[in-house]
Parts: C-alpha cells; structure tokens; sequence
C-alpha cells in the first residue's frame, strides 16, 4: 500500500498540470451532465416481502385508480370565521388544481363533505393517475401556485398528505457555510498560513462538488434517496478536510526534519497517504454495508456517501501533490499569520504536552481506564430507552408548508387522520369474499384504535376491494404501531395492510430485524482489515470495543436531546421527537467509518516507533505527539462541520449533524486520549499479538512506518533510506 500511494503521489508530482486538468476536465464533465440530467431523487419507502409492499403491487396490477399517490390542499379561517365564507375562492384553486398534469380527481370540500366539525378547516382531496414516488417536484410546485390566489382571499392553504411529504426537497439552513469559515480558521491555526489552510478546503470543495454530481448521476440509474446529497456532502466535507490535512501535516514534519520539498512530499504520501487509502476504503466498506438491509432508499444513501469519499480520498493522493508541487515554499510563506506562525517546537516528542500526557496516564492505566469507560457508558444509558419511528411531516420544521397542513388536519380531523391505512382485499385468493366485506369493515371499525372505516371500493374486474381506515392516532405514535400489529391479526389471510403509515412501520420493523446483523458485518471486516495492516489480534479487537463505546455515547446525547427534550431549545427543537429509525443504522455505518480513520492515523505511528523501540509505553507516547495535535485539529474541523448542520430545520438532518459531532469529540479526546493509551500501557507487547500460523498466512499490507524503500526517479531529490 505504501509503495502504490507513493508511486500515486510522485505521479501527481512530476506532473502537477496535467493532473490538475484532469481534475478540471472531470468537473467539467460530470457538473454539466449533472446539470442537463437533472435530479431524480425518490424516497424508496418499501421494505422489500413485506405486507404493506404485496398489498401495494397487488393494487397497481389489479386497481392502478387506487394505487396513485394522494395530496390534500387544506383550507382554513382564523377562529370564529368559517370557511363556507370564502367558498368561490376555494372552488376556484379546487378547478385550478384539475387542470395540475397527473391530477386523475381533486374533490370540493364543500360538495364532499371534508369540512371540520367547526366549519373553520377544509381540504380537497387531490388523487394523482401515478404512484406517489413518480410526483415530480414540478406538480407539487403547481398545486402551489393553484392555492396561492386563495391566500389573497385572507385563507390560509397548504398543502399536505404523503406525496407533498414524500416529495418536499431538504432546505438548507446556510449554515454550512459558516462551518467551512470555521474549519478555515481551524486550518490557519494550525498551520499558520492562509494558502496552507485554503488547500484542504479547496480539496473538500471539489471532492463534494464532483460526488454530488456523481450522486445526480447515479440517481438516473437506480432509486436514489433525497436525504442522499446531504448526507453524502456532510461526510465529504469532514473527510475531505481531514484526509488532505494528515498528508500536510506529515509532510510538513519531514520538512522539519530537514528533507526537501519534493523527498518530503513522496515519503507523506508513502506513510500518510497509505493511511488516508485505508481509512478512506474502511469508510467505503461501512457505508456499502448499508445494502445489507436489504432496504433501497438506505442502499442508495450508503453508495453515494461511499461515491463522496472516494473523490475525497483521490483528492488528497492525487490533486493535493499536483497543488504543493506547484505553490512550493510558497504555501509554507504566503498568507504567513505571524501571532500563529511563530510558535517553533524543538522537535522532540518529549518536550510535548501529548507525550507527557501519555506518560502521565500510562502510569496511572487502571484509573483512567475505568473513569473514561465511566463515562462514556453513563453517556450511553438513555440508548437503552430509545424510541424509534420513521419520520412524518409533522417531525419537520414549521416553515415547511405540509407540517402546517399536518397540524391543520390533525387540528380539525383528529391526529389519526394523518395516518390512513389501506385494508386491501384479494378476493381472488381463500379468505374473505365479496359478501364478507361489509362483515370486515365492522370488526375494523370496532377495534379501539380505529376511528373510522370508509366506504369500500372496489376495482373494475371486481376482484379488488380497499377499504380506508383512519386510526385514532398520529403516525408516528407507538399505538398505532399496535393497533396496525391488531389489524393485521385481524383480517384473513387474503387481506393486507398498506399506506404510507404501514409502508414506513414495516420499514422500522425491517431496520431492527437487520441490525444486529448489520453491526456484525461491520465489525468482522473491519477487525480483519486492522488485524491484515497491523498483524495483531488485539489490536483490532480493542477497536472495535471502543468504537462501540463511543459511537453507544453519542446514541445516548441523541436520545436524550431529541427524545426527552434535553437542551432542546439550544437546538432550535420546539417538541420531543423520536429517534428517526434511520438513524441508528446510517449513524452506526458513518461513524465507525470515521472513527477507523483516526485509528489507523494513531496505531500507525504507533506502530512505526515500536518497531523502533520495542517500548509499549514509548512508542505510544511518541504516537502521540507526532499526531496529538492533528488528530484534535482534524476531530475538531469535523465537528464544526458537522455541528453546522444542526441548524438545519429537518429534524433528521439535526439528528445526524448532532450525533456525528458528539462520536466524533467523544472518539477524539476520551478515546483516543485516554482509553487508547491506559489499554495499550497495561496489554504491554501483547498488543502486536498474532499466532505464528496466522503471521504466516495473512497477506502483508503496509502501512506507516513500514520499510518501504524510495522509488528510483532522477526527477525526484534523493531521498532518505526509510520511508517514514
């Protein structure tokens, strides 16, 4: 690995321009295409086997009237006024939105009796001629402009119901932004420099510019998930910083220690750079794992966040050479800030504030060990009383116009009528027949949790009947999780439960069954990478245990913000939420990604000094502080990037942002600051344990500090005989 990111590296180097129009050209391309294409994202909410999927195939095969997605155009009157008053404007939109392309029917709350008992609340039922996840954002947009005359009649009128929900793009908060400033600041701190620290976020910048093109791409030839982008962009912008930061840093201290630019360069990128490959494949490996779950929307997230890492991976090994190459002392000197550049250090790992640390703790192993898995433990109880649930409308922010149609509804109708089922019926198969419905319909409607049951209807050839059921609770409510599980005990075996709210319930269902499993692939490949680079037993196997403490702590800041509403308001949250059921998954894959990269970059200079001394308790405390310092300033740039998304007003999208931020300080500082040296000091040298038969049989993959000798290139100032 050392010799081919080496060679990667000096390829870049002997010809910067080249690669830098490469990269150019790559932009040029893939943007555009991107551009002319356009995006089509789809939410794929289907949990493959399931009942809610059956029901729905059966429906767009036999009954297509009623498998089309539905939207509703509600209508209200400030307190005390009635709607009837402004009927001609309402009648008006209602014949605007029949003209909508795809709209088959759109009723009159009038006419259809859909006014609230209070006559203050109305809406129009909108039926589309194509599935939900077919609604182009464009119809959505139309609906919009058919409503918005009404608004001038004093009404109010939103728009709501699954497939505005469904369909509604993410907002940006442009916070993001304010997080690259931050990170930029970070970088001028630690490096001193301005042209130094714009380097890594010019890097980020098009690594992410050229995966969400690749993103938009994609989505043209598989489902991609809308939450895919954001996603994708928040961990490409983290990574993307980081992985160019480890090379200049690395190669920054060979400069120090006397080597020129060009030796410098090649020997960072045959240590550092081996790193940032590896780290990089171990976040492709975790997010790729999502296509375990056997769910699409979840597939698609995992491949594009994998797509995003790898233009931020190729960055770094290829345009970042080309770009030192080019600027020379220049990026050492240009936009010197003197308050930060000043500072020398003599070199010597002893005269460091992270070497004395090490020694501190590792003199007192037991102690710190056991405080800082304290902590981290007492950080993780709340998991153990999470909550999850998929999303609704009414978890996103106010500002979005199918929240306000969500409370609306619920406010004139009752919570449940935000989560309507579909009872279908296949009277082709054993079970209940034609006479038997109106039968079914009454036992449904007697259920406690059914508030009510309409009238049937039934499909051309007769063979098809749906019966809609609106239960007495809000989508997300865990008793309407149970009163679907009493349902579907219910009906016969021909008959089967869908909706939105039963499609999104068998997904959670999908999610918690495929964990475990999950978890255990992540976790077995990873231990067999680590075990492949660092020949050791042990060491993976101490990994993998402190990433689970770790990534359990910032589940439990997850759940005690968002679920029990602690510190709520420092997040902009106006209620209590539960966990998005998501988010434990793509929470687990993202992270034990991420804290893998700062593994590898300690261990492996671990490693390399105890090759040299052979002294356990030294050779982590020197790993430390050669890579103290740019493991926090690399944990914190990430942080602020990920803490920029908190101001996001999707409560999922602030889930993520917060959870990632906290595993990521969590890992940075208890782990690897604490735990990391307090368990090596105490396992001595049986932390490069490995089984003669395995040393034997594992292939050899290096890493830093292994011997790797300086490629021959009269180009090239001569190097030193060891690689770092």
């Amino acid at each position: 690995m050392n010799r081919l990111t080496r060679r990667i590296g000096d390829a870049s180097a002997r010809r910067p321009w080249v690669t830098v129009a490469a990269w150019l050209g790559a932009l040029a391309l893939v943007l555009p295409l991107a551009g002319l294409a356009g995006a089509s994202f789809v939410d794929d909410l289907v949990a493959p086997g399931s009942q809610s999927e059956q029901a729905m195939e059966l429906l767009e095969e036999r009954f297509p009237e009623a498998s089309g997605g539905s939207a509703m155009a509600v209508f209200a009157t400030p307190e005390g006024e009635r709607i009837e008053r402004h009927r001609p404007a309402i009648e008006a939109a209602v014949d605007r939105i029949a003209e909508v392309e795809h709209v088959a029917t759109v009723t009159d709350p009038f006419t259809a009796g859909t006014v609230s008992p209070d006559g203050r609340i109305g809406f129009a039922q909108v039926t589309f001629d194509i599935p939900t996840m077919n609604v182009d954002p464009e119809e959505i947009d139309a609906l919009g402009a058919a409503v918005e005359p009404v608004r001038g009649d004093g009404v109010t009128a939103e728009l709501g119901g699954d497939t505005v929900f469904i369909n509604a793009e993410t907002p940006s908060s442009g916070a993001e932004a304010a997080g690259l400033l931050t990170a930029l600041v970070i970088l001028v701190v630690v490096f001193g420099t301005v042209v130094t620290a714009l380097v890594p976020v010019a890097l980020a910048l098009v690594a992410v510019a050229a995966g969400l093109g690749g993103i938009t791409l994609l989505s043209h030839t598989m489902d991609v998930s809308s939450a895919a982008p954001t996603i994708g962009a928040m961990i490409g912008l983290g990574v993307g910083i980081d992985y160019a930061l480890f090379i200049l840093a690395r190669c920054r201290e060979n400069r120090a220690a006397g080597q020129d630019n060009r030796t410098a360069l090649s020997n960072a990128m045959g240590s550092s750079g081996a790193a940032v490959l590896f780290a990089g494949g171990t976040v492709v490996v975790a997010m790729s794992a999502l296509a375990l779950t056997g769910l699409g929307f979840l597939t698609s997230i995992g491949l594009s966040t994998s797509l995003v890492v790898l233009f931020a991976a190729a960055t770094a090994l290829t345009l970042l050479p080309a770009l030192l190459t080019l600027l020379g002392d220049r990026i050492h000197k240009e936009g010197r800030i003197r308050r930060f550049s000043r500072r020398r250090s003599s070199g010597r790992p002893e005269d460091t504030a992270w070497w004395r640390f090490a020694h501190h703790i590792s003199h007192r192993p037991w102690r710190y060990l056991l405080a800082a898995s304290a902590v981290l433990l007492a950080l993780a109880v709340p998991a153990l009383r999470m909550e999850t649930g998929f999303p609704d409308a009414g978890d996103d922010a106010t500002t979005t116009t199918h929240r306000r149609a969500y409370d609306l509804l619920a406010e004139g109708f009752g919570p449940g009528f935000n989560a309507p089922l579909l009872i279908v019926a296949d009277l082709r198969s054993p079970g209940v027949n034609a006479d038997g419905i109106p039968e079914l319909s009454r036992r449904l409607a007697a259920d406690p949790g059914i508030a009510s049951v309409g009238e049937p209807q039934i499909s051309a050839a007769g063979d098809t009947v749906v019966l809609p059921a609106l239960p007495t609770t809000a989508p997300a409510d865990a008793a309407t999780s149970d009163t679907l599980e009493r349902v579907r005990d219910t009906v016969p075996d021909n008959v089967a439960v869908s909706g939105l709210t039963a499609m999104t319930d068998d997904l959670t269902r999908q999610l918690a069954d495929t964990l475990p499993l999950f978890v255990g692939a992540i976790i077995l490949v990873s231990f067999l990478l680590l075990m492949l680079v660092f020949r050791s037993l042990v060491v993976p196997l101490k990994a993998a245990v402190m990433n689970l403490l770790s990534i359990a702590g910032a589940y439990g800041v997850v759940v005690a913000v968002f679920q029990w509403g602690w510190l709520g308001g420092l997040f902009n949250l106006d209620e209590t939420l539960p966990i998005a059921s998501p988010m434990p998954t793509i929470f687990f894959a993202v992270l034990f990604g991420l804290s893998m990269d700062y593994e590898v970059f300690l261990l492996s200079r671990v490693r390399e000094e105890y090759d040299a001394t052979r002294d356990t308790k030294e050779s982590v405390a020197r790993g430390m502080a050669v890579t103290g310092r740019v493991i926090t300033s690399a944990a914190l740039i990430m942080t602020v990037v990920f803490l920029s998304f908190v101001a996001n007003p999707s409560p999922l999208v602030k889930m993520m942002g917060l959870g990632l931020a906290t595993a990521i300080v969590l890992d940075a500082t208890i782990v690897r600051m604490v735990l990391v040296p307090a368990a090596m000091a105490l396992l001595g040298r049986a932390n490069w344990w490995l089984p003669r038969p395995f040393d034997r049989w594992l292939p050899r993959i290096g890493m830093e500090g292994a011997a790797v000798p300086p490629l021959p290139d009269p180009v090239l100032a001569p190097t030193a005989s060891r690689s770092d």
